[in-house]
């Protein structure tokens, strides 16, 4: 009995060492295999990574170099939210590049327009200076002539001032509560005696009540400029009319003539800097239609031209998507 009660107990120590030596090297193979698959799987996402930042590495140098375009989108992962930002900044940058060329060839433009339209009046009134001491006729007409051109020098003068401080963002609007009437007949009374003298009439309509609230005095410095635009190209026994309406959604103010109208091919360029068109007045300078947009604009204001079915020419000012009673 003692016997088999050994024997017995050596069968269970062999069997417990076989199955601590089979369970340790299922632990080990297990521990080699989970070791080899996290090495694999760091290294694919380490090959991974790079590819990525190499990817968004040349996707900045091509944006460098001016050829970077849209930036391929890839499945999600940790570099997408960066990916989403460097191409928001490149398209950024791109624009602002844009906007800085764009700006200096109007510079370059502008700057040349100005010298010319500087030189202009000069060279008139050089020559009129030359013809008074020739003597060839009398002073008092070349005097005259003299006069006008410093005129427009002065008035050339003022209006590139202008500009230049709305360029500059230094032209402050303060916005008050006016009657539509009352600011187009005060902006109308500025230019009674010059509609005398080129023979044409300038009527304002009056159409019931309307407020806006705008700066007055720039804003009647836009109407001035085109009533005195319309009165340009209206020929003698013409007539430049202003009418309003007011209804719950904007303010419109209308300004028609009995001219020849636009040329079709100027009606998109009008309110261009010293853009003059084919029916221009000699000695215009281009500047006023101009001034009054961005007068108009700078209010949150619309400026629009057109011609008229039955002739002439009419500008259309409204501000749409407002409160009753404001305008600019």
């Amino acid at each position: 009995m003692e016997a088999a009660v050994q024997a017995g107990a050596r069968i269970g120590n062999l069997w417990q060492q076989y199955g601590s030596w089979q369970s340790m090297t299922a632990m080990g193979i297990g521990f080699v295999a989970g070791s080899f698959l996290c090495c694999l799987l760091f290294f694919i996402g380490r090959r991974r990574r790079r590819r990525r930042i190499e990817g968004l590495t040349e996707y900045l140098e091509q944006a460098g170099s001016g050829d970077g375009g849209i930036f391929p989108r890839t499945k999600e992962d940790d570099f997408s939210h960066l990916q989403d930002e460097i191409y928001k900044t490149v398209t950024e940058l791109y624009r602002t590049r844009e906007q800085a060329l764009s700006a200096k060839n109007n510079y370059a433009e502008n700057l040349s327009n100005i010298a010319h339209q500087i030189k202009t009046p000069i060279t008139a009134a050089s020559l009129a200076l030359q013809m008074m001491e020739r003597g060839e006729a009398s002073s008092a007409r070349y005097a005259k002539q003299i006069d006008r051109q410093l005129a427009r020098l002065a008035n050339l003068e003022e209006s590139l001032l202008l500009l230049s401080r709305i360029d500059a963002g230094a032209l402050a609007l303060e916005k008050k509560r006016v009657d539509v009437f009352t600011l187009l007949e005060l902006s109308a009374d500025h230019l009674r005696e010059l509609f005398r003298e080129a023979e044409v009439a300038l009527v304002v309509e009056e159409a019931g009540e309307a407020v806006i609230e705008v700066d007055p005095e720039w804003t009647m410095e836009a109407v001035i400029n085109l009533l005195k635009n319309g009165m340009e190209h209206t020929p003698r026994g013409g007539r430049v009319v202003c009418t309003y309406a007011q209804n719950p959604i904007y303010t419109e103010i209308r300004i028609e003539d009995t001219g020849a109208g636009f040329a079709k091919e100027d009606l998109s360029r009008l309110f261009e800097r010293f853009y003059r068109g084919q029916n221009r007045k000699k000695e215009g300078i281009g500047i006023g239609l101009s001034l009054a947009k961005e007068i108009v604009e700078r209010q949150n204001g619309v400026i629009a031209a057109r011609n008229l079915s039955e002739g002439g020419a009419g500008i259309r000012r409204n501000r749409s998507g407002c409160s009753p009673r404001k305008w600019g």
